[in-house]
């Protein structure tokens, strides 16, 4: 008969039934009939499948970690093959299938407790000195947290013998301050003194002093004070972990009033706070064990509330914005990018949640991935949690290429379900290669009724929500800037050391006549001019394929591998999406109507009736590619496509395309033209109408292009 290792119930092994699930067991059998169903075991990852991850359990038994038990993504998973993780056992089905849970629980410091389950009987680690003596079971127990270990104390140390009354006030003033008593352990423990007991160390008793997150490597072991504002709490199988940011860092502090319980539930995330307690080594990391946690009062908050505030804008400002190169495009633009840079680095910094939305084509993809690039590390930097890229990051196409309503309310129901849920900040939104032009106002405007601060980072000049956002890297005028030109410049200014690693992006966007010294960038980078060609085309082709995921491992094995392995990738993606546009060219080619009006060739197809518009590639791709195909046979050249009900213009002359839509319009009053798209020169009408409307916009295409 033993005792259990967290309450210290007599049981028949080393825990009872009640605190079965808040212990980590090592399996030490060789048979998965011999695995115990819901208990936690401590597992190394086997390999990963399209529908879960195996895990092996001991050294003779694997099962199966399905991706719809996890709760995250699998491609999100931060585990790789070896890695110790922790699983609950949820099934042992009759041919031997082990079903395995996700556990919220991933390191040995977040369970009260270790055991072997060993099928002769369950038993305490070999490895460890086990004292018989309850208490200090207790106050061994590395991942207990202080109150408990106090409370074991108090049970199993005798009552110390109360001390004789003295006879007079003079006696007991004597006897307390010329002999003191010794400390008791449970005093010291506890912070504070037992009646007739005074404190020989005042330090360990009263107010320790305050550090900084940037010292707390220099204090383990010790007891400290910190100040700051909380910017996560997280409830785990067992300590609640309250995030604080002082002025230096964000500390992560695990607070326990019993397993799963939350500790301090009226300490909110954006609270002032002063904590006390143990600075500890957490395996790769360091964590205080909270003794204390106090919201601060109004004198208190207001000092502290500066102290942050003067060191987030000194910490955020990314000082003098250099540009990745001499662009006199991008030049005019440098305090914008200045803008960006520091919006984006006070949003780490704060540990507010950066959504980044961009079009799913080429240019948008690889500007987003040039603003997540420089991101990352950041996060990482701040975060100590290993989900933390996910948990601060998200970046998503469009569907279409404006932040219109149905984006916005996407992002606008997650954001507040995140807030609820999980007290999570509202993020900032950084809209890429959209959001400039005003069919973005709407969806724009409801971010603006939650407070939800906008940066927009778009090569469209027409910045006609300039008034809807605090931030914008926008040309004052068409010029010869990508997107991905202006991102790439505030994504180092973001993060200086990964300039080096985006200087070829800007390469990447250019579908032709790539500005000479992006391209000696790239080449400076090991990119070529032909793996910059191979590596535009990769993207494009799988910005098309599954255009609502974010893609982010793909894509950067494809912008960021080894020369090699870049080329063999992009090469491979590349020749697939060459031959699919080649093949869909040569097929539309025939069927291509071409007039003149007024000294311009006017081009019209009908991608209705003679493209595979289900397919590779999409109508914009298509309309591009034919039309720099169609440029070298004609002076003057606009190019049409008409479907159902839109149609889409391409002119080697500037066009305007709401004045196109208004005098189309005009002509066609019963059709309900309206200007569906500037970026790819979209008009939208009723079906019925569409004859019609296709003749009108001939017609007035050519007007505005002669």
């Amino acid at each position: 008969m033993g005792t259990c290792i967290i309450c210290g119930t007599p049981v028949d092994g080393v825990v009872c039934r009640s605190h079965e699930e808040d212990v980590a067991f090592q399996f030490a059998g060789d048979r998965p009939e011999q695995l115990t169903t819901g208990r936690f075991y401590e597992g190394t990852v086997d390999g990963f499948a399209d529908f879960g991850v195996f895990v092996d359990v001991g050294d003779s038994v694997t099962g199966l970690l399905h991706r719809s038990e996890l709760d995250t993504r699998l491609e999100s998973l931060d585990w790789d093959a070896g890695d110790t993780v922790f699983v609950q056992v949820t099934g042992v089905q009759d041919n031997g299938n082990v079903d395995l849970a996700w556990s919220i629980r991933q390191s040995v410091a977040e369970f009260r407790g270790e055991a072997i389950d060993d099928p002769e009987g369950d038993r305490l680690p070999e490895d460890e000195e086990l004292p018989q003596d309850d208490s200090e079971s207790s106050a061994d127990d590395g991942p207990e947290p202080e109150s408990s270990t106090v409370a074991t104390e108090s049970e199993s140390e005798p009552e110390p013998e109360p001390e004789p009354e003295p006879e007079s006030e003079t006696e007991a003033e004597s006897e307390t301050t010329t002999e003191p008593e010794p400390e008791s352990e449970t005093a010291s423990t506890n912070g504070g003194s037992p009646t007739g007991v005074v404190s020989a160390d005042p330090i360990e008793s009263g107010p320790p002093e305050r550090i900084t997150v940037e010292g707390m490597a220099d204090s383990v072991g010790e007891r400290v004070r910190i100040e700051g504002r909380v910017v996560d709490v997280r409830q785990t199988g067992g300590p609640t972990i309250f995030e604080v940011r002082d002025e230096t860092g964000v500390a992560e502090c695990a607070a326990f009033e019993e397993a799963g319980v939350r500790a301090y539930p009226e300490v909110d995330v954006g609270d002032l706070v002063r904590l006390t307690g143990e600075v500890e080594k957490r395996y790769d990391g360091l964590q205080i064990e909270t003794e204390s946690l106090d919201v601060l009062t109004e004198a208190d908050a207001e000092t502290v509330t500066e102290r942050l505030d003067d060191a987030l804008a000194a910490q955020a400002h990314p000082g003098e914005i250099e540009l990745l190169t001499d662009d006199s495009a991008v030049a005019p633009l440098r305090d914008a990018v200045a803008g960006a840079a520091g919006a984006i680095r006070r949003a780490v910094i704060e540990s507010r949640p950066i959504v980044l939305r961009h079009t799913a084509t080429a240019d948008g993809y690889v500007a987003g991935v040039a603003i997540e690039r420089a991101v990352l590390p950041l996060i990482r930097e701040e975060h100590d949690r290993s989900d933390a890229e996910y948990h601060y990051f998200d970046r998503q196409p469009l569907d279409g290429e404006d932040y219109d309503m149905a984006a916005a309310t996407s992002d606008v129901t997650r954001m507040l379900d995140n807030r609820a849920r999980h007290g999570e900040k509202l993020p900032l939104v950084v809209l890429v290669d959209a959001g400039s032009t005003a069919e973005s106002a709407d969806g724009i405007e409801l971010l603006d009724v939650y407070d939800v601060e906008r940066l927009v980072i778009d090569d469209e000049a027409a910045f006609e929500t300039r008034d809807l956002v605090e931030t914008g890297v926008v040309p004052e005028e068409p010029s010869a800037a990508t997107t991905t030109t202006l991102a790439a410049n505030v994504a180092a200014g973001v993060h200086e050391p990964a300039r080096e690693e985006i200087s070829h992006l800007p390469a990447v966007s250019y579908w032709e006549e790539a500005p000479e010294a992006y391209l000696e960038l790239a080449a400076e980078a090991g990119y070529d001019a032909e793996t910059v060609r191979e590596l535009r085309e990769a993207v494009a082709l799988e910005a098309y394929y599954q255009s609502y995921e974010d893609k982010r491992e793909l894509i950067a094995d494809l912008l960021f591998a080894g020369d090699d392995d870049v080329r063999s990738l992009a090469s491979h993606v590349s020749e697939q999406f060459r031959a699919k546009l080649d093949e869909e060219i040569e097929t539309v080619r025939t069927h291509i109507d071409v007039r003149e009006h007024d000294g311009v060739d006017v081009a019209v197809l009908d991608t209705d009736a003679f493209t595979h518009r289900f397919d590779f590639p999409p109508t914009a791709l298509l309309l591009d590619a034919l039309h720099r195909d169609l440029r070298d046979e004609h002076d003057r050249l606009v190019t049409i496509g008409v479907d159902e009900a839109e149609l889409q213009i391409r002119s080697t002359e500037a066009i305007d395309v709401r004045e196109l839509g208004e005098r189309v319009g005009e002509r066609v009053p019963e059709a309900g033209v309206v200007t569906a798209g500037v970026r790819r020169g979209r008009l939208a009408f009723l079906i019925g109408e569409r004859d019609a409307v296709g003749e009108a916009a001939i017609e007035v295409a050519a007007e505005l292009a002669a």
